[in-house]
């Protein structure tokens, strides 16, 4: 029996590109992205149809206080990194986003007809997301080294979708006899697992040999200020690069969002069907992510470098736009939804955290989040702005639609320029592991 568990390891190992040796680490690494995603997946679907009842041409003021909201959580976030061992940050702040979710649940339970109650989940929601998902990858851009994140990412980042996929299924089948507040509680028992999780990844790093200055230096506190990630950004071109590349990937993601919403309203005027729609979506997109995770992702970057991650899913984006220009139907905004939110599970995302393997510790967490969450949320709602205001001015969705096309356009570019300079970054760092 164990000789068939090692020759069914090692042909695992073979057929992901994965050392025995890290097999340990790359299998908790999914395991913790699983039950994240999991978690927020099957709240996900709740949000969605939450945002449309309070109207869709109010949607805009969803995205202003999430953003609002956002910036109040910065110097929170800061304030944690800077006084905490490094390898500690994500424990501390899973267990206060795990705290606000039993809050939540308690008052759903509660009072589930309150509206500013389900109003303030939706912004809460949108910014727990950003955080959560961020620290999660922050980890791992700290534990892995460059080499290994060309091979190990996309495959880590599988767990996310196999979590996509199975949190609205859980979702379908709890609701009922839970209701929305057992189903919030019961993410909050998903996000402290996904913790420990985390702690086997941390483990396995603190395992493998290390030198005193590594070991040392994983023991630091960040410190410095609760600002210092906004400081980071605008004082590194590199940094400020990623920051350009997270802010017109938001824009993209937001022009597509409001038109999902004025078709899907306009298509399916009953909220149950709404939901429905949206966990389809979901469902599909996952899908696909995960199998280009598993056995097309890693393959790109290792023989074409992270530019192609960066780069094709813009392209094709802007394509997208250009087709629901002059075809504005749901079938069509179906089509490309699931093709760019597919595109960046699967090659986007992971590009854009190995940006990220190439910097300093302090960057990882801090300038990371900032980007991550400010600069991201900061887009999303300064776009639904601008999108609400083409809308109310022009007659038919194409004006804004080719507005979004030049975004998409104009962040291929930058995904190159970025691809470039890591690459640039790499050469003098290709053999010890960056700190």
């Amino acid at each position: 029996m164990a000789g068939a568990t090692g020759v069914l390891r090692r042909w695992v190992c073979r057929l992901f590109d994965v050392e025995p040796d890290e097999a340990g680490a790359v299998l908790a690494g999914f395991t913790m992205f699983f039950l994240l995603f999991a978690g927020y997946f099957m709240l996900r679907p709740v949000r969605e149809t939450m945002g449309i009842a309070g109207g869709v041409d109010n949607l805009q003021w969803l995205f202003t206080g999430t953003f609002i909201a956002t910036l109040a959580a910065m110097p929170l976030f800061g304030w944690i990194a800077g006084r905490v061992q490094r390898r500690r940050i994500l424990y501390w702040v899973y267990g206060f986003f795990a705290s606000n979710l039993l809050v939540f649940g308690a008052g759903l339970w509660l009072q589930p007809d309150n509206v500013w109650l389900a109003r303030t989940f939706y912004i809460w929601l949108s910014v727990f997301n950003l955080i959560a998902i961020s620290v999660a990858w922050s980890v791992l851009v700290d534990v892995f080294s460059v080499s290994q994140a060309k091979r190990l990412f996309a495959l880590m980042a599988g767990g996310a979708s196999l979590g996509g996929l199975t949190g609205p299924l859980l979702g379908i089948a709890l609701v009922g006899p839970l209701g929305h507040g057992g189903l919030v509680l019961l993410a909050a028992v998903l996000l402290l697992a996904s913790a420990l999780a985390a702690r086997r990844v941390q483990h396995w790093r603190d395992a493998r040999p290390l030198s005193e200055g590594e070991r040392a230096q994983r023991q630091q506190k960040l410190g410095g200020s609760p600002f210092a990630g906004a400081t980071e950004v605008l004082r590194s071109p590199y940094l400020l690069g990623i920051a350009v590349f997270v802010l017109l990937l938001a824009s993209v993601s937001t022009f597509l969002y409001f038109e999902q919403a004025r078709l899907v309203e306009a298509t399916y005027p009953d909220p149950a069907d709404q939901t429905r729609v949206f966990g389809t979506i979901d469902f599909i997109v996952q899908s696909l992510a995960i199998l280009s995770q598993l056995f097309i992702t890693g393959r790109l970057a290792r023989t074409l470098g992270v530019g192609v991650l960066l780069v094709g899913v813009p392209l094709v984006t802007a394509a997208g736009f250009l087709w629901l220009a002059f075809a504005p139907l749901f079938a069509v905004l179906a089509v490309v939804m699931v093709v760019r939110r597919a595109g960046e599970y699967a090659f986007v995302r992971p590009g854009r955290e190995m940006l990220y393997t190439v910097v300093a510790p302090e960057a990882k967490y801090k300038a990371k989040n900032f980007n991550d969450t400010v600069v991201y949320r900061g887009a999303d709602a300064v776009s639904a702005w601008v999108k609400a205001g083409i809308d109310a001015v022009a007659s038919t969705p194409m004006a804004a639609m080719l507005i979004g096309a030049a975004i998409a356009v104009a962040w291929g570019v930058t995904g190159g320029s970025l691809a470039r300079s890591h690459s640039r970054r790499t050469q003098p760092a290709q053999g010890p592991r960056p700190l």
